[in-house]
């Protein structure tokens, strides 16, 4: 069950999923409400139950990204926030970096920072017309200083799903780290990382893992040891004025936010009864009659690729991707998203700098007349 709102046809669950999963809001309700307590700190209670509810949103986390250790995974306050402490934590002066142009804002402002201060050098590879990253630009790219290679799983833009696993063969061929940003497919996307091959991976829990924001997960295999972003209280080791020396407290430095966490373990248990599998492919059957529709429009054109997350980007020929977010929503309650979507470089690639696209993504709770609405409301613009 989940609750909704009468007249509102949530279509931007790309940016963040909604509505959540009854239970998922009555787990956080209850640990914002019931505990007051924070996790690491004491030993009343409380405070102990805490604990229990940041263990069990690790564990799930480590089942979702396919059955690590999750001592291996840490629980940042978001994925920007992972991704940051990934680049900053790992790269050393002089390092080069290979990025491409399907990647989020998440990646590309904080390696751009480091480049504008000269202290990585910097290569954006290119991709084509739907998000697709070439693996072998990536080799075209390499150079003896390269240390990191940086990808988003899926295009937040198009839901064009990257080719990780020649990816990482070409990384790791040449002695470097893939870096995944897997915000846009933790949930959606069966989860292995063995067939994947990243070495690090971070993702939110407030888009398709249907928890609410405030947490995230960052997982760094073994030998993959980033020094510590920020520094602060754990809860451990009190006596040193020294970071912990295991990954998860070294890299969870401050206060956890418990209800976001009893969030995260309730939204894995929701998924897991249904199935991830089972789950994306029922938003990717959405998605694809939404996509259908609009292609049937005249001065439409629609900008998504296949099999990857739930996304549909479309521009409207005569109108800016804003003014046709703006109309649908008046003339059918329709919620999506129009402009770059935090993706700097793609749209020279999608031919879309003008502007950018309008975005829908639909998600679990989407319902087939939120589709007809969307592709109804086009329609009429432009007739």
């Amino acid at each position: 069950m989940h609750a909704t709102t009468p007249g509102r046809r949530y279509l931007d669950n790309a940016a963040t999923t909604w509505p959540k999963p009854d239970t998922v809001l009555a787990a956080w309700d209850a640990a914002a409400r019931q505990l007051g307590a924070t996790a690491g700190r004491a030993a009343y209670r409380e405070a102990v139950e805490a604990d229990a509810i940041r263990d069990r949103a690790r564990s799930a986390a480590a089942q979702l990204l396919g059955g690590v250790d999750p001592q291996r995974v840490a629980l940042p306050a978001g994925c920007t926030l992972a991704i940051n402490m990934a680049i900053h934590g790992l790269l050393k002066t002089g390092d080069h970096v290979i990025a491409t142009a399907a990647d989020h804002n998440a990646t590309l402002r904080p390696l751009h920072w480091l480049e504008r201060r000269g202290m990585i050098s910097l290569s954006i590879v290119s991709c084509d017309s739907v998000g697709r990253v070439d693996p072998a630009a990536v080799a075209a790219a390499w150079t003896p200083a390269t240390r990191l290679v940086t990808l988003s799983h899926a295009s937040n833009v198009t839901g064009a799903l990257q080719d990780v696993a020649a990816i990482a063969a070409v990384t790791h061929d040449r002695g470097g780290w893939l870096l995944l940003d897997a915000a846009q497919t933790l949930g959606q996307i069966p989860f292995s990382l063995g067939g994947c091959g990243a070495d690090i991976v971070a993702a939110p829990a407030h888009k398709w893992l249907l928890g609410t924001g405030g947490t995230a997960m960052l997982w760094c295999r073994e030998g993959v040891e980033p020094e510590p972003l920020i520094q602060g209280g754990t809860g451990s080791a009190s006596d040193s004025l020294e970071m912990p020396d295991g990954f998860v407290g070294r890299m969870e430095a401050g206060t956890p936010d418990v209800p976001a966490l009893a969030a995260l373990a309730a939204a894995a248990a929701w998924l897991e009864t249904r199935t991830v599998a089972a789950v994306g492919r029922a938003c990717r059957g959405q998605a694809a009659a939404l996509a259908g529709g609009l292609r049937e429009i005249p001065g439409v054109r629609v900008v998504a690729a296949e099999n990857g997350p739930p996304i549909v980007s479309f521009t409207v020929e005569g109108y800016a991707p804003a003014e046709v977010a703006v109309i649908v929503e008046q003339a059918a309650g329709v919620q999506v998203r129009a402009g770059h979507h935090c993706a700097a470089r793609i749209h020279d690639y999608l031919g879309t700098q003008q502007g950018g696209t309008v975005r829908a993504s639909v998600g679990p709770f989407t319902e087939a007349g939120d589709i007809e609405a969307l592709v109804a409301a086009v329609t009429a613009l432009v007739g």
